[in-house]
């Protein structure tokens, strides 16, 4: 298929992608590389397939020598009209839009931006399928939409209209607008709700990625509701073959994706275990060989104390459920944090001789 994939230099979208691209299908990349977080691994994403930063010349980037069926577009969501004319030329079969402002806390002091790339942004996307005749859309969501619920764990038939944060509804407000272009434009949708999802090429500020940090440079973590959070980690590979499943059973049936009478669906892809936040440090001191000083702190505004998916649709619709606990999960992040921090050595010491 010939897929869009927005947010490609993202944690999720650069997984994706990798993954899509082994299948074989021809994909178009966009991202507007924001400084969120450190651009430098960004870059060194798109890098990984292909996309190097001396070959995107006017925020394109066609010349790809390891991927011949990738291209990328350096771009904004919000700029309407040049998303037009990548859609113009496109041609997509699909869409999987995984553009977004990440992060619940920041949503706290920084609300502004979550309008704009998250609800702007998304109704951009959106858009361009209605105008270009594109019937297929997948698009992130986040199990933050299950907020304040109480019952447990989230299923996609619970009522999610107690969001704790700007972000949460920001999400939620993506699952009602995709459900209004189901209803009026017959464009089939799927939102997949992620369960806090961890793994290599994670974002800096994820708890994996910062809590490793710290340990090793031996300062304190900020553990969070004094210890007693849950969280249903879910490795990155395993939220990449969900997708990926809902992707192919598309590619199988061209002619209906989601039900011929609810264009609309939602699907929770989660591990299905809630693990106490003071398990997971524990792998994490486990793995780099020291232990954590650990700074304990109430739970912060926007925050939920536990979330835990019903992943039976996963199972029962798509024949998957996620298989990678958190022992080998950190394991794999580890790794993967010591080889990339020896790489930005190398190069930092390139740049000084």
């Amino acid at each position: 298929m010939k897929i869009l994939i927005t947010g490609c230099a993202g944690f999720i979208g650069f997984h994706l992608t990798q993954y899509l691209l082994n299948q074989d299908h021809i994909v178009t990349g966009v991202d507007n590389l924001n400084d969120y977080y450190d651009v430098n691994l960004k870059y060194s994403r798109l890098a990984e397939l292909g996309i190097y930063k001396e070959n995107i010349i006017n925020n394109v980037c066609l010349l790809n020598p390891k991927h011949n069926n990738l291209h990328f577009f350096k771009a904004d969501l919000n700029d309407h009209k040049y998303l037009n004319d990548i859609f113009y030329n496109g041609n997509f079969d699909m869409v999987c839009n995984l553009a977004a402002q990440a992060g619940v806390r920041y949503s706290l002091t920084n609300p502004q931006i979550y309008i704009d790339s998250n609800i702007q942004g998304f109704f951009n996307v959106l858009e361009c399928c209605r105008v270009h005749n594109v019937k297929k859309v997948v698009y992130a969501s986040s199990s933050s939409v299950y907020g304040l619920n109480e019952e447990k764990p989230f299923s996609t038939a619970h009522k999610a209209d107690k969001p704790a944060s700007l972000y949460a509804a920001t999400k939620r407000c993506n699952e009602l607008m995709a459900h209004t272009y189901s209803h009026l434009f017959k464009i089939e949708t799927i939102g997949l709700r992620f369960f806090t999802v961890y793994g290599p090429w994670g974002r800096p500020d994820m708890a994996l990625y910062s809590f490793t940090k710290n340990i090793l440079a031996n300062k304190p973590i900020q553990v969070f509701n004094n210890g007693k959070m849950k969280r249903d980690f879910t490795y990155v590979d395993d939220i990449v073959e969900g997708m990926v499943r809902v992707i192919n059973k598309a590619n199988q049936n061209e002619t209906q994706f989601c039900d011929a009478e609810n264009p609309c669906k939602l699907v929770n892809i989660g591990h299905g275990n809630p693990v106490p936040l003071i398990d997971f440090i524990t792998e994490i001191e486990k793995n780099v060989g020291m232990k954590a000083k650990k700074e304990y702190l109430p739970m912060q505004d926007g925050d939920v104390e536990e979330t835990w998916a019903d992943v039976n649709e996963l199972k029962n619709e798509y024949q998957y459920q996620p298989v990678i606990g958190i022992a080998e999960g950190v394991m794999r992040f580890v790794k993967w944090y010591r080889y990339y921090n020896q790489l930005e050595l190398i190069s930092v010491i390139k740049k000084s001789i």
